[in-house]
């Protein structure tokens, strides 16, 4: 039987047109002039004040990271990219959840982006290894029977099922999009303004896909318990307004007209203030409600012993 070459030479030749066209196409060819420099001239690209308000976000992106792959892929940053655990102790508690297939893919890709954005943060502005997170159902369930004020039974659990899952998901993106906001206009450098805010688009369009997927199913009643999927976001939306202590900045997915789009919508599929831009939250104010005690001081909830970084550190130094 005769062999075919496949690499002849016009095969090769061929091959390395797309080779060199892929690359210019995707920027690593940096001389067209069509395409300059993002950045400008003259500046600094990372002002020193820049680095410590954007390696407190690592906190909440490793929160995320690790919910999101454990929750998908059954495994999590530790296998993925040990890299940036940078020797942090395991998340308690986490674990495969039981999803279905579009939600296990949306949730999967949210999982690398996670992945992709500690890369950006780490080598931008460096790090600190992961804190102590705890995932565990049992913290969901404290969160959910805090916001509904008694004991669900059976208590809630996010690995249950595929609308659990979101609504446990609907608990986490949008308070650090919400620091994002927060730090933006506190940032001097412009590569850390680069960072951030291809970090806050990529958040926001998760919290979008999120409250989009519960909207669909706003009047949906959550089973075991005689709640719908808007009330739950409402109660949820509450807690945290309560906990940071700092008025609404913070809204479910049906509210009342005096809340919704130029005061004319009971739709919320976007939590957004008066002029429908997007609400902002202070480190201390972050700390509050991923601690899940009101006080930037004292750890819990997500992180029970606290998040790393000089910023999160400093509060827990204080008596």
């Amino acid at each position: 039987m005769k062999m075919v070459h496949v690499f002849s030479a016009s095969n090769i030749v061929k091959f390395v047109i797309i080779v060199l066209a892929s690359i210019e196409q995707y920027g690593v060819v940096k001389s067209n002039p069509l395409c300059p420099s993002e950045y400008p001239k003259f500046g600094v690209p990372i002002y020193k004040g820049d680095i410590d308000m954007l390696q407190f976000a690592e906190n909440l992106e490793h929160l995320e990271a690790d919910f999101f792959l454990w929750s998908s892929l059954g495994y999590g940053l530790d296998k993925i990219a040990p890299e940036l655990v940078m020797g942090g102790p395991p998340p308690i508690g986490a674990q495969k959840a039981n999803l279905d297939f579009l939600t296990e893919n949306i949730i999967r890709e949210f999982a690398f982006q996670e992945v992709g954005h500690l890369r950006a943060l780490k080598t931008t502005v460096g790090g600190f290894p992961r804190p102590l997170l705890n995932l565990s159902a049992e913290n969901f369930a404290n969160i959910f029977n805090e916001a509904f004020g008694y004991e669900l039974v059976p208590p809630f659990d996010p690995y249950r099922n595929s609308l659990s899952y979101m609504l446990a998901s609907y608990v986490v993106p949008y308070v650090g999009l919400l620091g994002y906001v927060g730090t933006n206009p506190k940032l001097i450098g412009y590569v850390s303004k680069r960072l951030l805010v291809g970090l806050m688009g990529v958040e926001a369009g998760q919290d979008a896909v999120i409250r989009e997927y519960l909207y669909e199913r706003a009047a949906k009643v959550v089973h075991p318990y005689n709640h719908t999927v808007a009330e739950f976001t409402i109660r949820i939306s509450e807690l945290r307004n309560r906990l940071a202590r700092c008025g609404i900045k913070d809204e479910g997915i049906i509210v009342p007209p005096f809340l919704g789009a130029e005061n004319r919508t009971v739709s919320n599929v976007l939590s957004a203030d008066y002029n429908s831009l997007s609400y902002s939250r202070t480190p201390p104010e972050i700390l509050r409600i991923v601690y899940g005690t009101g006080s930037e001081c004292v750890p819990g909830g997500f992180f029970p012993k606290g998040g790393n970084g000089r910023i999160a550190r400093q509060f827990l130094d204080k008596p």
